[in-house]
């Protein structure tokens, strides 16, 4: 049996304003209408004797990834949540553990082989992936531990390197690891053959990852160990408790066990592939028009050449430019040329240190019961428009500073205002005091919007005391 293992924990800075640290580039839909973890878990779809996935993610984009997962009737066999990053090695040894257990639990899959992939990854010739994934799996029954290297299609230097040992195929020895290089020795390393992309993907044996990570990292096994005995089941999620999950190194998986295992095979993979580290990447990775421009949404190019514009919520023009990045996004607008687009970390980076809210969040924000968007705000009030899924509700909930109105424009709502429940309908609205208990549900078949007026003395979401809770935040 072969386990995907999707490793969903980034935060994808380098594509700021549109990924953000709570929304993130895998569960955006950059490439195709669907998300990238979406294509991520529609890709191993036709692949030989696959099983149900496990999900690998960062604790706070566990709904959203949920919701994703649900709309393509994909059924993880477990989400592992990660309290903090703790890089590949960790995450891993952490699926492989529990995919080890599941299939104990079973009865029927001894030692299963597992398929690591990012989830933030395009591939665009599956076929071609798919039969790479065949030659890997017939290695890793051989005890090899298997990396994918994607052949390199032009002398870059932002990836790292594997180098290959001469052989026959399809699965080569690995010779060496190699960091990312200067563009000579990266024009070198094409004009060999030899030397492929390091894409980050794996396939191996669990008990065979796990006894090479023993011998050669013990202490993140140990951590990893420790951490998943004391987890909790927290509705379709497996929880990591942060203590024991601090306690483990902060490692990838090539320093902790590639680069020193002698079992390493790398099979050359030639699919398309690009893990989209950048707003160049992205750009190379989508169909450009005539002038190489590509671009989204209400756009207007004027006069410009080899762009990526981006319009996310209105009209954006350019005039004249050539080889730049446009983003625009309800809150923030990115413009920089497309050979600085590694400073955009940077950007991020003072963000945070300025505590801004940009860097965290979208103006619209999703949650399990679905979204808000902040249309507007001033000293005292701030006006938001709630979308609630059918079926879904809010906490039970109260607030210390801010009273809130609510106006119900397309659905009906369930409101609970204290000790009283009452239905509103479109155009009926409702008042709710400061310290008063509250709840809005959807009981209905279509979406609920609503428009909420807070006003008060503070209106940070930090101002929120739960009863009660069907979500377990």
């Amino acid at each position: 049996m072969l386990i995907p293992i999707v490793l969903s924990g980034g935060a994808g800075t380098r594509l700021w304003p549109l990924s953000r640290e709570l929304h993130p580039k895998q569960l955006l839909p950059l490439v195709t209408e669907r998300s990238m973890l979406q294509d991520t878990l529609l890709r191993v779809r036709g692949i030989a004797e696959v099983g149900a996935p496990l999900i690998v993610c960062n604790e706070a984009h566990r709904f959203t990834i949920a919701e994703q997962a649900r709309q393509l009737n994909v059924a993880p066999a477990a989400t592992i949540l990660e309290p903090i990053g703790r890089n590949t090695a960790p995450a891993v040894a952490l699926a492989a553990l529990l995919a080890v257990k599941h299939g104990a639990e079973a009865a029927s899959v001894a030692d299963p082989v597992l398929l690591v992939l990012p989830a933030d990854h395009v591939i665009k010739d599956v076929k071609a992936f798919h039969a790479a994934v065949g030659h890997a799996v017939a290695a890793a029954k051989r005890a090899k531990l298997v990396t994918f290297g994607v052949v390199p299609t032009h002398a870059e230097t932002g990836y790292g390197y594997i180098k290959r040992k001469e052989g026959n195929g399809p699965a080569y020895e690995v010779a060496q690891f190699v960091e990312k290089p200067n563009l000579d020795k990266a024009q070198e390393f094409l004009a060999s053959g030899h030397y492929y992309w390091n894409s980050g993907m794996f396939v191996f044996q669990a008990r065979r990852f796990l006894a090479e990570l023993r011998r050669l990292a013990p202490e993140v096994l140990t951590a990893c160990e420790a951490a998943l005995a004391k987890a909790q089941r927290d509705l379709d999620f497996t929880r990591i408790p942060l203590a024991e999950f601090t306690a483990c190194p902060n490692i990838s998986i090539d320093y902790a066990v590639m680069e020193k295992t002698a079992d390493a095979v790398v099979v050359p993979l030639d699919a398309g592939w690009s893990d989209v580290g950048s707003w160049a990447a992205l750009k190379d990775a989508l169909t450009a028009d005539k002038a190489q421009n590509v671009t989204h949404g209400d756009v207007i190019v004027e006069d410009s050449s080899g762009c990526y514009v981006y319009a996310g919520s209105r009209l954006v023009a350019t005039v004249g430019l050539k080889d730049h990045i446009v983003i625009e996004t309800k809150d923030a607008v990115l413009v920089v040329p497309r050979d600085k687009v590694q400073g955009v970390k940077a950007v991020v980076d003072r963000l945070k240190q300025a505590k801004r809210s940009e860097a965290l969040l979208h103006r619209e924000v999703f949650r399990p019961w679905g979204s808000y968007d902040g249309l507007d705000s001033g000293e005292r009030f701030q006006v938001k428009r709630l979308t609630v899924k059918p079926g879904a509700s809010m906490s039970l909930q109260m607030h210390h500073h801010r009273a809130e109105h609510w106006v119900v424009v397309e659905g009906t709502a369930r409101i609970t205002r204290g000790d009283e429940t009452f239905l509103l309908e479109e155009n009926q609205s409702a008042y709710i005091p400061i310290g008063t208990r509250h709840r809005i549900e959807n009981p209905g078949k279509i979406m609920l919007q609503m428009i909420e007026v807070q006003s008060g003395s503070y209106l940070g979401e930090d101002d929120i005391v739960r009863f009660e809770d069907k979500y377990g935040r």
